[in-house]
């Protein structure tokens, strides 16, 4: 779980087992035994600037593509139903989809291997993200 902290201009990650889906049981009682199931501490987090600069170098632009899939024996078709241009990277836009949860925070290490830690998005939210949107194709 992620708590936003305008005040302080944090994103803190804060580890709740109750959440934990039920097909994960194992790993969870393998984190119980490891360090228990209490609050993380230290607790990660990530300041605002720094994380609206990485996110702003990376992502100041993007096309979001929609199509629909169609696969025949062998080979795969895409219908490219809309495009749109998407401008200026709005951080706060970032900020209230994490809050509505439309952004989740992914700590890639189930194969024992730390995969590092990313930022997953519902795939409709996508331009609340950006300040200017421009449809190309619909």
């Amino acid at each position: 779980m992620v708590i936003i902290d305008r005040a302080a201009q944090k994103i803190l990650v804060s580890f709740n087992a109750a959440s934990v889906s039920d097909r994960h049981a194992d790993w969870l009682r393998s984190v119980e035994k490891r360090v228990g199931l209490g609050e993380l501490d230290p607790q990660p987090y990530w300041g605002f600037d720094d994380l609206n600069h990485k996110a702003g170098t990376k992502l100041p632009n993007t096309f979001y593509v929609q199509a629909r899939v169609k696969k025949e024996q062998d080979k795969v078709f895409y219908k490219y139903e809309k495009v749109t241009m998407l401008q200026k990277f709005d951080f706060d836009g970032f900020l209230r989809a994490l809050e509505a949860g439309k952004i989740l925070v992914d700590f890639d290490a189930r194969s024992g291997h730390n995969h590092g830690t990313k930022f997953r998005l519902r795939q409709d939210c996508l331009p609340v993200l950006y300040g200017e949107q421009k449809i190309i194709i619909q």
